[in-house]
């Protein structure tokens, strides 16, 4: 597979782990009883958001590092998932 490949998947696996990791450690306005005005009582006090990016980049270069190595060093390869069988044959 080439780089661009390998940096589409590390796209996409993080968003999907940015998504996992949102909601770890954040407590609402209304938890922690200082809600300011104007605001909605639900939303985070301190988000942290900095911090989930970061852990976010270091997971998803982890698992998209684990997935390269299995690939390039031939232990999964696409031959090894099934396949939709093709329906309509060209003739």
């Amino acid at each position: 597979m080439g780089v661009g490949t390998y940096i589409a998947i590390y796209f996409i696996v993080w968003w999907t782990v940015i998504f996992t990791v949102l909601p770890w450690g954040v407590r609402s306005q209304h938890e922690d009883a200082v809600i300011d005005d104007g605001t909605e009582p639900g939303a985070p006090q301190r988000p942290l958001l900095i911090r989930k990016m970061v852990i976010t980049s270091v997971v998803a270069g982890v698992i998209v590092g684990l997935f390269a190595w299995s690939v390039e060093t031939g232990r999964l390869r696409l031959d090894m998932f099934p396949m939709p069988v093709k329906l309509y044959q060209p003739g």
